[in-house]
This record gives C-alpha cells, structure tokens and sequence, in this order.
C-alpha cells in the first residue's frame, strides 16, 4: 500500500481529489503502512490548514430530557443514564465561562441545547439569542450554536445574534442512520444544514465513529460531508454510556481510530477537522497522533455529559507537537 498512499497524497498535495473507492482502499492498510498514511494525513494538513490547532469549548445551557432517541446519547428520554433534565440560561454564568475560555486561549465558544430544536417564537430562543448578543459584545470570541433542528428563520435570527458558525452533526452515513435513530430523519438534519447555509453562516457538521458502522460506511459519511461543503468537522468517538443501547459497544482499536481520522483528511484535504468526544478514552497515549494524522482543531475542556482531558494538558500536547493555537 505503500505506493498507493503515496499516489494519492501527491495527487491531493497537487490540488487533485480521491474518489470513494479509492478511500475505501483505505481500509486494507496495516502496519507501517498506516503510519505512511499518517504521515501524507500531516502533510495535507500542513499545506492547505497549516500549523494553527483550532480550539473550542462548549457549555450546555439545556441537558437531558430529551424525546429524540439517538441510541449513543445520555441525553435521551428513552434511555435510563441517570443524566438529569437540567436548564441553565444564566447569562452571568455563561458569560463567566466563555471569559475564562477566552483568556485560556480559546477561539471559540459554543452554546449547546438537549432537545430536537426550535422555533422562531419559542422563550427559551429569545433568551438564548440574548445570551449571544450579550456574548458577542463582551468577548472576542468566535461564537458557535448548537440549538438542534432550525428553519431559515431562525437561522437568521441566531446569525444576527452574533453567531458566525452552526453545529448539527448528521452523526453517521445516510445508510447507518436507521440503526441509531428513529425519531427524525437524516433528511431533516440535512435540511437544518441548508438553512444554515442559505443565511451565510458555516456550518460544522461532523459526527460519531465506532457505533457498529461498516469503514466503508465511514467512507460514505466523509463523502456525504464533502459533498454538503461543510467548513468543520468534529470527529467523535464513541465513548459508551451506561444504560444506552450502545453501553455494550466493543470499541474501535486506537489504530482503527487514526486509520479513520486519515481517510477523512485525504478526502476532506481543505476541511478544519476536529478531535471532539471520546479521544480520551479510545485513543488513550496515542492522542497526539491525530494531529499527526490530519486532525487541526480541537474540541478542549469538559463534553456536554463526560469530562475531557483538561485544557492544560491539550494545550501542552499542541505545543509538544511544535503546533501552534
């Protein structure tokens, strides 16, 4: 395989594309070849993203209780997590939070809501629309949303508010999707992401590996994500929560992992892509080698129900790696 990563690295160095079967090839590297591949994931990086790590960190202002049944999340009614439905809209706290982000050097800051979505006349929304303007003129940080399902109205609104980029993840492959929800559609996350789109604000959209996909399935899924043209992509793993019909979920080996997180790099060579949950837990001494692999962002600090390495320690991991941030 050897000289097969090689042709396609150079193909994409030079400004070329890989097609999906030739990502899917991918699948058959093993022992040095896959540091090779490592190693062209890297390089891509370098030239078209550079040497800047981009940081993130989220603060939940609504958890639990959800009535969507996505078989991977805490956050589900369905499922019995022991997570509690619990709201928190101060502006103050919030406020308090993202400050103490901005000065530990992070870019941006996301707001993140359980729930399937909202409507443009919702109370909550206002509140939240308020927190933002309120965010946006106290802080110089990039300011991201993750309310759920939305139409172009409210996309609007969250834009004028001060937000520049929009997370809603389609999780897994168009194929996949079936098997770990039931409650809406992939059509209706890709719809949210058009409304995204259509007002001008990016879109990040990434998801979940290792909830029993096929590789060929995750090859589909960094196609679908080319082909929508999104600007970020957080890359999970799954990390099994007790008491979701995923807690049993044998995972992926950590060099399935970095195998994966280079495929999406070769075909995704202009795309920020970004550690998010679970790389601590499924990568474990081998974190760093995401960002050997391709990776150039970083979802830092605690997730929405587990908590993350720390920001120091990811910090001092970047720097280890002569990456800046």
């Amino acid at each position: 395989m050897h000289h097969y990563i090689a042709e396609l690295g150079e193909r994409i160095l030079n400004g070329g594309q890989i097609n999906y079967q030739e990502a899917l090839a991918l699948e058959e590297i093993q022992g040095a070849d896959l540091y090779f591949l490592s190693a062209y994931a890297s390089k891509i990086r370098e030239v078209y993203q550079g040497d800047r790590v981009d940081l993130c960190s989220i603060v939940s202002a609504r958890t639990g209780g959800c009535k969507e049944n996505c078989a991977f999340c805490s956050q589900s009614a369905h499922h019995e997590t022991g997570t509690k439905e619990e709201i928190n809209l101060d502006k103050n706290e919030i406020l308090r939070r993202a400050k103490a982000m901005e000065a530990a050097g992070i870019h941006r800051f996301d707001i993140v809501t359980s729930g399937k979505g909202y409507k443009l006349n919702d109370p909550e929304f206002a509140i939240l629309l308020d927190i933002f303007r309120k965010l946006k003129e106290e802080t110089k940080l990039q300011l991201c949303a993750c309310l759920g399902v939305i139409g172009e109205e409210e996309a609007r609104a969250i834009k004028d508010a001060g937000v520049t980029r929009y997370n809603h993840n389609l999780e897994t492959a168009e194929s996949f999707f079936s098997q770990i929800v039931s409650t809406h559609s992939y059509k209706e996350r890709e719809k949210t992401l058009m409304a995204v789109k259509k007002v001008g604000m990016e879109v990040c959209c990434g998801g979940i590996i290792g909830m029993g996909e096929a590789f060929a399935q995750r090859v589909e899924f960094a196609f679908a994500l080319r082909n929508l043209a999104v600007d970020s992509v957080p890359l999970n793993v799954l990390n099994p929560i007790a008491g979701t019909p995923l807690e049993n979920k044998e995972p992926l080996s950590p060099l399935e992992v970095i195998k994966t997180m280079g495929m999406f790099r070769f075909v995704l060579p202009k795309t920020n892509i970004r550690f998010a949950g679970g790389r601590e837990v499924n990568l474990r001494s081998l974190q760093a080698l995401g960002f050997v692999s391709g990776i150039n962002g970083m979802l830092t600090g605690n997730y929405l129900t587990t908590k993350g390495q720390g920001i120091s320690e990811d910090l001092a991991m970047i720097e280890d790696l002569g990456l800046r941030y």
